[in-house]
């Protein structure tokens, strides 16, 4: 809730809190501003100057010049020619806060985005080729991560991922090796990934001091407030800190705010449709059509929004007005014709497309191209695709700028960091001399929204608020090996520098020196103690620090403590597949998974054409949702495509939690549990259940083959291959494109030899037992694993990934486990202690993380003597 505060200031505020229910149900709270202690007056932005613009010749550099050519840019715009200088010819760090659609991303070309993928996709044409770098672009999954690390030059990375990557930096060389670090959107740091883009900004700060080497640091932002703390932050000069109002825009904006009196969300949006054809015919014109973005709330809006503009056309007598190609253009003709939307073709003949989250990649590729080529007029886009889009517009609309939250039931402004996004889209240098915004919003939100668009925006700390998983990363690193470790940590923080600055909006009542001590040794304090109670650190002598178990498995695999806590406490030994499950499904990462309107009656639906569900859960819980959406993907039931997306951000975060859960039950030693986190992994990636045919994986399987594979007694895909050509043809029935992913998949399905071998069958009492074991794949790629073959896994490329298990599951003991990739030929050594005398027979367990019946299983036994009658000889000690 943002309120203006007025100088001179007020005595007091009265807050007044009224039910919606019920009459006379009130209260009254007085808020006193005796205490209060105002943020510090915010320095002056930069001026912009008169400056004549440079040419791109300034590179002096024909390789960066043609970078620029290609977009068509032959000067710079006036903020690019003002930091030229610094930015290019010398090696300082600098910050840029200036209005989106300055083209601030130009002065440089090395960025950290949100939506990294379409800056890869950009950077691999525009610089990839160009200037001869090899561009990568982060994964997630740490073992391909480092190896993507070691190969690239220009490393795009969501700062997640960078995090991840960099938390190790005093063992990884590569790491070490960054000497530019470019991170964009500074201003979301007061969103929730704020805390982790000021860590990773911090750490490489910090990593350049400790190594005594030079790591530029370039950051990219909106226009900010308080520039000049972030700069100082991030080590900029007053000379490199460029901070320039939000009207400085190369392409001057004009910014129209419409308010609406409608309380009620729907009769608002079905307010504001007339208005929103309105201006597009106003501003975007008749005469000179000009292309317009509508952003709106969500997917169900956008097709309906689309339709109804269309319905206004045909009421002023121009149905085709925002169409501005002939509809029997042959190349227009031919691109309508390959769309799967049926209706989005029927929009798209009129001149207006539309967008959603489940849009084909073909559709929307159809789609920005004929917008961007002038072809259609008008494009609707939800909010949440904002950073998706590669399409700017002389105007955009905001139809509305609230959304639901289902977790809690109610709307939400959107964040001011997608406002801005949005607005920034406005914007076609070269081509426009102007450009146009119109922002629709309840009346009550006018003045915000006035103070954040036409002012720069200030930004505060959140990591106060998010510290527990960053002290134990650095624990684990040993980066933190003490309290006082932990409060000079903290120092290289932007939440550091701000608690003076603004001490109340941190709960400080002074801003002394001890008072700011007092408050850090509290916040260290309080964060150490939740990770002692959670079992990830230990506190020796009410001082020094020590990662545990569950820590380093929080820290590598990049999971919340809260949920290592829920693992620790939740899996036991006899935990089942099921119960596995749900455990996964609780974890703290899902707890930001949308919940939207009226959606907790499709997974009512949903729930009831799963086996085994609940009928009575409640289905407005996130959690739960997780469960359903793990359990349909399993079923491979065929979902909505706002589900679809959402089931992608579960499978693939599952996969990381479920290789946790391996991890915490062989460290308890439990067999049987762990083998079922194992199988869970294997049916996440190829979406189906364990205990149904392995046949299934195969590309385009249907029920049919499945019969006729059961008929034929074929179970697995080695007997498919061991069958004569005509048989099996004869099963899979398929068309020779079909038949060709097929193929690939049973070239890329594991096939590894496997040999073991004991150092010694018989051993004494408290010895080590070794087991010796060499692998050598038959199917590699030039002495390489071949990329796992799975349609249904969200993630394009995953890399094949193994563990090597010994255990005993007559007693449910698991005694060694590794984990491990085999690319032609590898070799392990799994060991363990033997406990008690007698003869025990062990099984050893080779067991894939992305294919269903590729395991291995072998069996061995082994004597153990007790002292008093070995005779075996001493080993001599080396």
């Amino acid at each position: 809730m943002f309120v203006p505060v007025f100088d001179p200031l007020p005595p007091l505020y009265f807050v007044r809190i009224v039910s919606d229910k019920w009459l006379g149900s009130e209260t009254v709270l007085p808020i006193s501003f005796r205490h209060l202690v105002l943020p510090e007056k915010y320095p002056p932005p930069t001026e912009l100057l008169d400056l004549q613009p440079l040419p791109i010749s300034a590179l002096n550099n024909k390789n960066f010049e043609a970078v620029f050519q290609a977009k068509e840019i032959k000067i710079f715009n006036p903020i690019q020619t003002q930091v030229f200088r610094t930015v290019y010819e010398s090696n300082d760090n600098v910050l840029i806060a200036a209005p989106n659609g300055s083209e601030k991303r130009h002065v440089l070309n090395w960025q950290s985005y949100d939506m990294a993928s379409k800056v890869y996709n950009d950077w691999q044409d525009r610089l990839g080729i160009p200037l001869d770098r090899v561009v990568v672009l982060l994964t997630g999954e740490p073992s391909t991560d480092l190896k993507l690390l070691q190969r690239g030059k220009l490393i795009i990375a969501t700062p997640e991922r960078w995090d991840n990557v960099s938390r190790r930096w005093k063992q990884r060389k590569n790491v070490q090796a960054v000497k530019l670090f470019v991170v964009d959107d500074l201003h979301m740091i007061g969103s929730t990934v704020g805390p982790v883009l000021e860590v990773i900004c911090s750490r490489m700060r910090y990593m350049s001091a400790q190594l005594d080497t030079t790591v530029r640091i370039v950051g990219l932002s909106s226009s900010l407030t308080n520039a000049r703390d972030v700069g100082a932050w991030l080590g900029c000069s007053a000379a490199a800190t460029f901070n320039f109002l939000p009207n400085t825009r190369p392409v001057p904006l004009e910014l129209y705010i419409q308010g609406f009196n409608l309380s009620h969300t729907a009769s608002r949006l079905a307010a504001m449709v007339r208005p929103v054809y309105q201006s597009i015919s106003r501003h975007a014109g008749k005469l000179n059509p000009k292309p317009a973005l509508v952003f709106v709330p969500g997917r169900r809006q956008s097709r309906s929004t689309a339709i109804d503009l269309l319905t206004m056309a045909h009421a002023d007598g121009s149905p085709q007005r925002f169409l501005h190609i002939s509809e029997k253009d042959e190349t227009f003709v031919k691109l309508l014709d390959s769309l799967q939307d049926q209706t989005l073709r029927e929009t798209l003949l009129c001149g207006v497309g539309f967008l959603h989250e489940g849009t084909h990649a073909k559709d929307f590729q159809i789609v920005e191209k004929l917008f961007s080529s002038g072809a259609i007029q008008v494009c609707i886009v939800p909010r949440t695709m904002c950073y998706q889009i590669g399409m700017t517009a002389y105007l955009v609309v905001i139809m509305d700028t609230q959304f639901y939250n289902g977790k809690y039931h109610v709307y939400e402004d959107y964040p001011i960091g997608d406002v801005l996004h949005i607005v920034g889209l406005a914007n076609r240098p070269g081509r426009d001399p102007d450009a146009k915004c119109v922002l629709m919003c309840q009346s009550s939100k006018k003045d915000f929204f006035k103070k954040f668009l036409y002012e720069p925006l200030p930004v505060e700390s959140h990591l106060d608020h998010c510290l527990h998983d960053h002290f134990n990363a650095e624990i684990v690193t040993k980066t933190i090996e003490n309290k006082q470790d932990a409060i000079d940590y903290l120092t290289w923080t932007f939440l550091y520098r701000r608690m003076t600055q603004n001490p109340n909006y941190y709960n400080l009542q002074e801003i002394s020196h001890r008072h700011l001590s007092d408050a850090l040794s509290e916040l260290v304090e309080m964060t150490l103690k939740d990770l002692e109670n959670s079992k990830c650190i230990a506190i020796k002598d009410d001082m020094d620090t020590m990662p545990l178990n569950l820590g380093m498995i929080a820290a590598y695999y990049y999971i919340s403590y809260t949920t290592i806590e829920l693992f620790s406490m939740s899996l036991q030994a006899k935990t089942k597949l099921r119960a596995l499950i749900e455990i996964i499904a609780n974890a703290s990462e899902f707890s930001s998974i949308p919940m939207r309107h009226r959606e907790e009656m499709v997974l009512k639906q949903l729930a009831a054409r799963l086996p085994g569900q609940l009928k009575n859960q409640k289905f407005s819980d996130p959690h739960v949702k997780v469960n359903l959406l793990i359990h349909a993907h399993l079923s491979r039931i065929q979902l909505s495509a706002e589900l679809s997306k959402d089931t992608d951000v579960i499978v693939l975060k599952a996969i990381r939690l479920v290789q946790a859960c391996v991890d915490v039950l062989s460290s308890n030693g439990w067999l049987s549990p762990a083998i079922h986190a194992m199988e869970l992994s294997q049916m996440l990636t190829q979406a189906m259940y364990s205990n149904e045919s392995y046949l299934k994986q195969l590309p385009h399987c249907n029920s049919g083959l499945l019969e006729r594979a059961k008929q034929k007694k074929v179970e697995s895909v080695f007997e498919l291959l061991e069958l004569d050509d005509d048989d099996r043809r004869d099963i899979l029935r398929m068309e020779d494109v079909h038949l060709a992913d097929v193929a690939k998949f049973c070239n890329n399905y594991p096939s590894i030899e496997v040999e073991h071998e004991l150092e010694s069958d018989t051993v004494t009492v408290g010895d080590t037992l070794l087991v010796n074991v060499a692998m050598e794949r038959e199917n590699h790629i030039n002495g390489l694993a071949p990329p796992v073959v799975a349609p249904l896994f969200p993630q394009k490329r995953k890399e094949e990934g193994w563990w090597l298990v010994v255990g005993d599951p007559s007693s449910n003991a698991l005694y060694s486990i590794k984990r491990l990739t085999i690319n032609e030929k590898a070799k392990m050594q799994l060991d363990f202690v033997a406990q008690s005398a007698g003869r025990f027979e062990y099984k050893l367990y080779f067991i894939c993380d992305s294919y269903l019946g590729a395991d291995q299983e072998f069996d061995f036994s082994v004597k153990v003597e007790d002292h008093s009658r070995s005779r075996k000889r001493r080993r001599d000690d080396d």
